[in-house]
């Protein structure tokens, strides 16, 4: 977009092995805390790149004071499929690792997504670490409460306790954080601005890498990170995203989660497709019919 300005880092890392993309919307504090725990928390080699919405609470201010740190901006919030897709190009590295500013790293999350990167065959691939949140928004989370914003956050309690929950590796890695291979990415055109702002534009890119051939779908359990909540999503005009990804592929996301991508289950190597009940190919067959006569 014309509206979008590139600015790479000042002191930008020699060879990275991540580039760690953040998309963010005047969101300073939970920024500066999401990147403070990639320094702290990260030991494999990494740049950090950061797409700035508006940037008018003082983050714009603050990143251009980070020397190690590439940007992005426009000066009116142009969704996170358009900022995904503007990072992507200062991108230095071979794995582009996306991860929400409203998250905070835990010890240990980047160098078991490397181990698992390294043990694929190839670059078919879509990995994710695990999220634990004060209320899990899937059974692919680790529910439990450590704050829902910077004042109630208990930093101190968190990290004595996340490596005591229980959790097995599962399939339908969809959500940040998640790595894919920039030859991926680049095959299926970053993500989908027809999302704009961006409501169900994961699930989207997930059919992209599927139709590709892509097959792993891996959540690493012992990969993660603390979400506070879709911080930025409560306060922005939604598109319609559900009846978006009817019209465009022919199911509900929720098809593709359960017989695609067997979201939640124990991970149990590559995916093969299920077979679909035909209740549910006619209840999909109906939902086209009908989201072809809406407006989006």
């Amino acid at each position: 977009m014309e509206q979008i300005q590139y600015f790479p880092a000042t002191q930008a890392p020699k060879n990275p092995y991540f580039s760690i993309l953040i998309p963010s919307w005047n969101n300073l504090a939970f920024l500066q805390l999401c990147i403070r725990s990639i320094r702290e928390h990260s030991v494999i080699s990494f740049e950090l790149i950061v797409h700035l919405n508006e940037g008018t609470d003082g983050s714009l201010d603050w990143v251009r004071d980070q020397p190690d740190i590439a940007y992005t901006h426009s000066k009116t919030n142009v969704g996170v499929c358009h900022a995904m897709n503007a990072m992507r190009e200062l991108a230095q590295s071979d794995y582009l690792l996306y991860i929400n500013d409203d998250m905070y790293t835990l010890p240990g999350w980047d160098e078991l997504l490397q181990r698992e990167i390294q043990s694929c065959p190839d670059e078919f691939f879509f990995i994710s670490s695990t999220m634990i949140e004060p209320r899990a928004q899937s059974s692919c989370s680790i529910e439990s409460n450590f704050g829902t914003s910077m004042d109630s956050f208990e930093e101190a309690r968190l990290l004595k306790a996340f490596s005591s929950f229980e959790k097995s590796d599962w399939q339908g890695a969809t959500w940040p954080p998640n790595v894919v291979h920039k030859k991926m990415w680049d095959a299926v055109g970053g993500y989908s601005v027809e999302f704009t702002p961006g409501m169900y534009s994961d699930p989207d890119f997930s059919m992209k890498l599927w139709q590709k051939g892509v097959r792993i779908f891996k959540g690493l359990g012992q990969s993660r990170v603390y979400h506070f909540g879709s911080i930025s999503v409560k306060r922005v005009k939604q598109n319609r995203g559900y009846y978006q990804f009817i019209r465009k592929w022919g199911m509900t996301s929720s098809t593709l989660s359960k017989y695609y991508l067997r979201r939640g289950e124990r991970f149990d190597g590559p995916l093969v497709k299920q077979n679909i009940p035909l209740f549910i190919r006619l209840k999909n067959w109906y939902y086209r019919i009908s989201t072809a006569r809406k407006i989006i």
